[in-house]
């Protein structure tokens, strides 16, 4: 196992210098889901919630939070994103929502944290849409499922 890279030699916390890293184009994958009641889903499956679009909306907050990762996570450098999909896919069996990101940049560090960042973030917004129908929706299952780039290259996660 590696070390952990944002510690310095005395086990300070500290900001991973990345000035002499090559930039190279680095792509992250990451997945997670939502889990609600039956009517819930339906509604959000309809497009019938008086708020609006709530994937939609969900779609959006994703995107931006993966470009405010850096404030949010303390020890994240900014980047500049060249893409970022967000896709959605419903499960009617299990009452799900499941949300899958594509991060992208040309740069010297990983878009790992940006992808997962906009998971959580684009869930907590279909949370925040549809709580006042139903406060006992699960959010889970957050992972990255897959990155390229740099000098570590390829990573698939192995579930």
């Amino acid at each position: 196992m590696n070390k952990l890279t944002h510690f310095d030699a005395s086990g300070q916390a500290h900001m991973v210098n990345v000035g002499d890293k090559p930039n190279t184009h680095r792509i992250a994958v990451a997945t997670g889901k939502i889990t609600m009641l039956p009517e819930t889903f339906k509604m959000v499956d309809a497009g019938t919630h008086k708020k609006g679009d709530v994937l939609g909306i969900a779609r959006i907050a994703g995107i931006q939070a993966s470009k405010r990762t850096s404030d949010l996570i303390p020890l994240c450098h900014p980047l500049a994103l060249t893409h970022v999909s967000l896709e959605f896919q419903t499960n009617p069996s299990e009452n799900s929502i499941y949300c899958q990101v594509r991060a992208e940049t040309t740069g010297p560090t990983g878009v790992e944290m940006e992808a997962l960042t906009a998971v959580q973030v684009a869930l907590l917004t279909i949370y925040d849409m549809c709580k006042a129908v139903d406060r006992g929706m699960v959010m889970g299952d957050v992972k990255l499922l897959e990155k390229s780039g740099g000098k570590s290259g390829e990573w698939k996660s192995e579930k």
